[in-house]
């Protein structure tokens, strides 16, 4: 089979790519540009906050030094005119800055000298006040005229600030318009290129991920034809052939010949060096194999031996299938499988299997040794006992009487131990047929049969519906029987028992620990008691066979019964759980499939 690609998937592939590398560039260049843009605003942003700055500390140096001056004047303290002395050089410093700041502003430079002129006449007010308030030179004309020149001075360079700070500010207000105006659209502009060269980028990753897909196809094809599939071969014990029927040429891989013992090439594979190394007993039938090859051009399965060099037998399954090639030859192609370890294992299997049917037969001669050999002798002894009458008994000492009454007590023991045996026995080797039922059917018989002792203990049975499931009737019914049963047995005194039977479905993945996750539902039955209960330690071995948690003499039992409960959930792929609490009954449920 030729694979033929629908289109040049290469060129489509680099093509497709080269669009998404031009977008993501192009995305790029945008970003950068945006990146450098929002860097020229805030160094915009930065240089109205310097120019800004600077003309407040301007201000502040002037006001310090008018404050100084008052107090000076006011008081005649020297240390009032500090502030004084020293404005001088900070409005140098904030006029040197702002200089440079606004180097390349024409407006602002020429407002920058205008406001440097009006400092300079403030501070020869400053000058002058001081002059004619000095008590040698004193002036009140003059000192009044300059203290009011020197406010009107104040008042305009507070003025041609103000006017400066709001050009910045309008300078600023039309840079930022003017990158808003810029990048107003470049988020929509940015996601639309984005998506459509994430676009291109998934149409690429499919295109390849189709192109992956039908070369591993073409591959595998290839692995095939070209019988490189000798290591699987040598894995597997199995081996290929190839049978060209008209020309009547046959090729094996090498690990046929391995197969047979040799090494690879040994010898011209032909019909008749085939036959040579099959087993005497099969070469009839292997020829006429490979005659109904020829005929009928098919070869069904066909199980032989063959006998290698060193006279080791090995057993072979071969099956081949025709195939026909461009040219129209017929190809047999054909597997050898090496299956001596599955034909040992298999004899094992029947082995085993004899063994077992042995000991099923065994132990039915048991259940019936149990059955009638056992209780036989048990039967006489218990009929003896009770032959002996009150007036024999009469004559008989108080030990004679004692070792009556524990023959008899041991033997009625002794039968219950066999007929719980025999049940246990049943639940194993009886036929499994399943039916299906309505479970409160066999629950009514279960009371019934427990009628007795459900009146004697006046015991409460709450229950609601059951659901109707393929089970195998007797069996459920049993395990109805053992459980209230135990229920019934281990009631606390001088209280009534009641037990609450109550049904609901679920589903197995819910219980991944107890339940077979191949079956989907369960009905869970609960068996609720408020007996006397137990240690919650003992929840899983009360089920083993012969697990007693009372002494015999304290109850009745044979430590059988919780174990046959056991037996039967599992013959219906169930599971059965205990829980309790001393003193507050127990709580048993039955995990059943649906």
């Amino acid at each position: 089979m030729k694979w033929i690609p629908n289109f040049n998937s290469s060129n489509s592939l680099r093509v497709i790519f080269v669009i998404a590398v031009f977008i993501l560039l192009f995305l790029s260049s945008i970003a950068y540009k945006h990146n450098q843009d929002l860097n020229e605003s805030s160094k915009l942003v930065m240089h109205t906050y310097e120019i800004n700055i600077q003309l407040e500390r301007l201000m502040s140096a002037i006001k310090d030094a008018e404050t100084g001056q008052r107090g000076y004047i006011i008081t005649r303290n020297a240390r009032f005119l500090t502030p004084y002395i020293y404005s001088r050089d900070k409005v140098n410093t904030s006029f040197i800055t702002l200089k440079k700041l606004t180097a390349d502003n024409e407006p602002q430079q020429k407002n920058l000298q205008k406001l440097f002129k009006l400092i300079t006449q403030r501070f020869v007010s400053f000058e002058n006040c001081l002059k004619y308030s000095d008590p040698k030179t004193y002036d009140k004309r003059k000192l009044d005229n300059h203290m009011f020149g020197g406010r009107i001075l104040m008042e305009n360079i507070r003025f041609k600030v103000d006017e400066m700070n709001d050009i910045e500010k309008e300078y600023l207000k039309k840079r930022l318009k003017i990158y808003d105006d810029e990048i107003s659209l470049s988020p929509l502009f940015s996601i639309s290129l984005f998506l459509v060269a994430l676009s291109f980028i998934l149409l690429a990753y499919r295109q390849i991920s189709r192109d992956f897909e039908r070369l591993k196809v073409f591959n595998k094809k290839l692995l095939i034809s070209s019988g490189l599939i000798s290591e699987s071969e040598n894995i597997g014990k199995f081996s290929t052939w190839q049978w060209d029927l008209d020309s009547d040429k046959i090729d094996f891989s090498d690990n046929q010949f391995r197969l047979l013992g040799l090494e690879p090439k040994s010898f011209a594979p032909n019909r008749a060096t085939l036959l040579k190394y099959v087993h005497p007993d099969d070469k009839e039938s292997v020829a006429k194999a490979i005659d109904g090859i020829v005929e009928k051009k098919n070869l069904p399965f066909v199980y032989y031996k063959i006998v290698r060099p060193d006279f080791e037998v090995r057993y072979f399954k071969t099956i081949g299938k025709l195939l026909t090639d461009q040219q129209g030859s017929k190809i047999l192609l054909g597997i050898n499988f090496d299956i001596t370890d599955e034909h040992l294992l298999n004899i094992e299997l029947q082995e085993r299997n004899k063994e077992l049917e042995k000991s099923n037969k065994e132990l039915a001669s048991f259940n019936h040794v149990a059955s009638h050999d056992l209780q036989e002798p048990l039967r006489k002894i218990q009929t003896f006992i009770s032959r002996v009458s009150d007036a024999d008994k009469a004559v008989m000492s108080e030990s004679a009487k004692n070792y009556i009454s524990k023959i008899e007590t041991s033997a009625k023991r002794m039968r219950v131990l066999i007929d719980d045996l025999l049940l246990f026995s049943r639940t194993n080797t009886t036929k499994k047929e399943f039916i299906k039922v309505n479970l409160n059917e066999l629950l009514d018989n279960a009371e019934s049969e427990l009628a007795e002792i459900i009146e004697e203990k006046k015991a409460v049975i709450k229950t609601n519906k059951l659901p109707k499931l393929s089970v195998i009737p007797y069996q459920i019914e049993q395990l109805f029987i053992n459980l209230i049963g135990n229920s019934l047995k281990y009631s606390q005194p001088n209280l009534e028992p009641e037990i609450i039977i109550s049904s609901e479905k679920v589903i197995s993945a819910d219980y991944p620990k107890i339940l077979e996750q191949s079956i989907k539902k369960f009905h869970k039955i609960t068996f609720t008691d408020n007996g006397m209960g137990f240690d919650p330690q003992f929840k899983e071995t009360i089920f083993i066979l012969f697990q007693r948690l009372h002494s015999k003499t304290d109850y009745p039992g044979t430590g059988i019964g919780l174990a046959i409960c056991k037996k039967i959930v599992e013959n219906h792929k169930g599971h059965i759980t205990a829980d309790s609490t001393l003193g507050k009954g127990s709580v048993f449920t039955v995990f059943l499939p649906d």
